[in-house]
């Protein structure tokens, strides 16, 4: 059994990954920190997990996570920066779900998250955490940077074209809407009931930490220089990520090769569903599972193809797509403990 602990057990990512955790086969959860839930047992601020999750959260300084085989991270970022030395050095893996380790490029982290990187030296050695691009790294690493929810769903819609060489790297666009858990649990006037329900806002126009991102890992894709004008937009929804992305073709191809190109792409991808062109996938067909779907549009058969991404932002967004990396990590297949159906209605 993996034994496994959680910083930060309180977020919707932290109760994500325990939801996950606790009827995953090959895990015993060990240790689920919080300094202000010290004590508290975990079933009593989350009763979804009644006679699942037996453990108390306990208070960072007590909780022994150098016992653990590997440790999620599922706090705000700079957290993970300054615990995960320790924790390596003790023979310990890691998983942020933060953004501590998603840049290569230290000042921009520093730049777009306006706090100082504390773990520079861990930087190049962390992995990106997209199993269905770096599938092989991950199996071999102890260190993971866990995706962006956004990223996720931009770079699986985009890498195929990218690296196919059939579109313009430097004009892509994405149009994304996330639902409120997105912006985590806490209080704040911007998600309250009243506030962001029967609305609809796009935010970070200007510039989002999500774009360098997403750029720096499609980069990798292609020798053409990334271009990406990236718009995230709120919407009145618990869960739930709709991506639509555009991209303009620069080869001759029909529709037939489009979909064949994705279909190999994601051929042994077993969360990556490419529906049949010109589907319209819905974010209720993915709300609690781990699976991501797309679909691809050609509209009046001219030189933009139009990619629709769905995917559940806590799930394959978040923690569903860490524990994929864990499996991954030690061994296991893939799929372990992830195979939920999403929930409908």
């Amino acid at each position: 059994m993996i034994k496994v602990g959680i910083v930060g057990g309180t977020g919707y990512t932290g109760v994500e990954l325990l939801r996950l955790l606790a009827a995953h086969p090959g895990v015993e959860l060990t240790a689920i920190t919080s300094r202000k839930e010290d004590g508290l047992p975990v079933a009593d601020m989350f009763p979804s997990l009644r006679g699942r999750v037996d453990l108390a959260f306990s208070a960072p300084d007590k909780a022994d996570l150098t016992q653990c085989d590997v440790v999620f991270f599922a706090t705000p970022h700079g957290v993970a920066m300054a615990q995960a030395p320790a924790l390596l050095a003790a023979g310990v893996k890691v998983i942020d779900l933060a953004a501590d380790f998603r840049l290569k490029d230290r000042a921009a982290f520093e730049k777009w998250y306006k706090i100082e990187h504390t773990a520079a030296d861990l930087i190049e050695e962390a992995v990106y955490g997209l199993p269905e691009l770096n599938r092989e790294d991950i199996k071999g690493a102890r260190l993971i940077a866990n995706p962006g929810c956004y990223p996720t769903t931009m770079q699986l819609g985009f890498v195929p074209l990218l690296k196919a060489g059939m579109i313009d790297a430097g004009s892509l666009i994405a149009d994304a809407k996330s639902g409120v858990s997105g912006a985590g649990r806490k209080a704040e006037i911007g998600t309250l009931f009243s506030e962001a329900s029967d609305n609809f806002k796009a935010y970070g126009v200007a510039g989002h930490r999500h774009t360098p991102e997403t750029s720096a890992q499609l980069q990798r894709f292609t020798e053409q220089k990334v271009g990406l004008i990236f718009t995230p937009h709120l919407v009145p929804m618990i869960r739930g990520m709709h991506a639509t992305l555009y991209a303009r073709l620069t080869k001759e191809v029909t529709d037939e090769q489009l979909q064949a190109l994705f279909e190999e792409t994601y051929k042994d991808s077993p969360f990556v569903d490419v529906m049949p062109f010109g589907s319209h996938p819905e974010t209720r067909s993915t709300r609690g599972s781990n699976m991501l779907r797309l679909a691809l549009h050609r509209p009046d058969g001219g030189n933009t193809v139009v990619i629709l991404v769905v995917q559940d932002n806590l799930v394959k967004g978040a923690s569903g797509q860490a524990v994929q990396c864990m499996n991954l990590m030690f061994g296991l297949e893939e799929t372990t403990g992830l195979q939920q159906i999403a929930l409908l209605p």
